[in-house]
C-alpha cells in the first residue's frame, strides 16, 4: 500500500498543512485511498457540525428566553378575550352561533 506523502497527489506546506489533490472519480491509485479519502471527508463534515453545536449552545439561553416570552404574551392574550366567551363556550367548546 502506497502511502500518502509518497503519492504524487499529496503536498505538504511550508506551514506543515496537508494538501490532497487525489479525485475518487477520476485520479485515486489503490483502494485504500478511497477509505482515507472517506476518512478525510467524515472528519471535515464532524468539524462543522461541532461548530453547528457550539453555536446553538451560544444560541440556546436567547431562544428560551423568546419562546417564554411569546408563551406569556399569548396566554396574556388569550385571558384578555376570556370575556368574549359565555360560560356555556368555555364547557362546550363549540360556538351556536356558527353552528360548530
Amino acid at each position: 500500500m502506497i502511502q500518502c506523502v509518497d503519492c504524487e497527489y499529496y503536498q505538504s506546506g511550508p506551514d506543515g498543512g496537508r494538501a490532497f489533490k487525489c479525485d475518487p472519480f477520476v485520479n485515486i491509485k489503490e483502494p485504500e485511498c478511497l477509505t482515507k479519502w472517506q476518512l478525510l471527508r467524515l472528519e471535515v463534515l464532524i468539524s462543522g457540525y461541532r461548530g453547528m453545536i457550539s453555536q446553538q449552545k451560544k444560541l440556546a439561553p436567547i431562544q428560551d428566553k423568546m419562546i417564554r416570552y411569546i408563551e406569556r404574551e399569548l396566554n396574556d392574550l388569550d385571558e384578555a378575550d376570556q370575556w368574549k366567551l359565555t360560560e356555556d363556550d368555555q364547557t362546550d367548546g363549540e360556538n351556536p352561533e356558527f353552528g360548530i
